[in-house]
């Protein structure tokens, strides 16, 4: 299929690029490696009038730390964090590197870029879990050159629905939070296919005892979540801990039926995934 007809407009940089969205309105859309939009705009799901591509700005393409924690780039792909050494982005960051290893294939990595799967908004997506269990900022700018630092928690709304204003950019994302001990894991049924469920663990381990922990599930509900209740039965330690803090995931949810699954299987899938994140990251 082929999309609906739309304007082309190329960005020379950022105030460039949310000016044209200020003055477009909402039939724009920002297009980067195009990884998530086009596919979209093929099957008629997404019908911009307008294009805005910043594909060419290359400013926003880096992977940096600072005091604060580990800054990316919202252009930066999904291979350039794949294949980043530990020299650059510091210690404690594996998971981000690992998490890439699960989206899609080899091609959409390469051109697919961290703002843009972000922005798009999908619940099952590895950055959307990977920014809330890491207690990332996303930073948006206006088209009056005025910054906005996102909590990851309060940057996804709804399906496919972010908080991002019609005339802001996602500029880059700061990861504060190091861990060490974090995985990332799910399950599609055929590699490089959105995930049906996923599961995204870190612990806070000390002298090999677990003390507690974040959970985030993807593909269970509208948005990437938190598990409160998985996070209780770490805090709570005992025997058994990954199998009862998986249970309790699996039970706390109530996620959606459709071609891809019953709600009964995404429980069921839940309370495999979580385990085995749980036993990955404490190794």
């Amino acid at each position: 299929m082929k999309p609906a007809s739309f304007s082309y407009h190329r960005a020379r940089d950022v105030p460039g690029a949310t000016r044209s969205l200020a003055e477009l309105g909402g039939e724009a859309k920002i297009i980067a490696g195009g990884q998530s939009l086009v596919p979209m705009m093929n099957f008629r799901l997404a019908r911009p009038r307008h294009l805005v591509d910043i594909g060419g700005l290359r400013e926003l393409r880096y992977l940096r730390t600072a005091d604060d924690g580990l800054h990316i780039g919202a252009l930066t792909t999904h291979h350039d964090v794949e294949t980043a050494p530990e020299s650059v982005t510091g210690p404690g960051f594996a998971v981000l590197r690992e998490g890439m290893r699960w989206l899609g294939h080899l091609p959409i990595r390469t051109r697919g870029t961290i703002g843009g799967s972000l922005a798009h908004g999908d619940a099952t997506a590895e950055w959307g879990l990977l920014t809330v269990l890491l207690d990332a900022r996303v930073v948006a700018e206006n088209s009056a050159g005025r910054r906005r630092v996102i909590p990851a928690g309060e940057l996804f709304l709804g399906f496919f629905t972010t908080t991002l204003e019609h005339d802001e950019l996602i500029v880059e994302v700061i990861f504060p939070r190091r861990a060490p001990h974090a995985a990332i894991t799910e399950f599609a049924r055929r590699h490089g296919d959105f995930a049906t469920v996923a599961a995204a663990v870190s612990l806070d381990v000390s002298d090999g005892t677990v003390h507690s922990g974040r959970v985030v599930l993807g593909g269970v509900a509208e948005v990437p979540c938190r598990s409160a209740a998985a996070e209780a039965v770490l805090a709570e330690g005992g025997p058994e801990l990954f199998e009862r803090c998986a249970e309790a995931a699996a039970e706390a949810i109530d996620p959606p039926s459709d071609a891809n699954g019953s709600a009964d299987y995404r429980r069921a899938l839940t309370r495999e995934l979580v385990a085995a994140a749980c036993a990955k990251a404490a190794s």
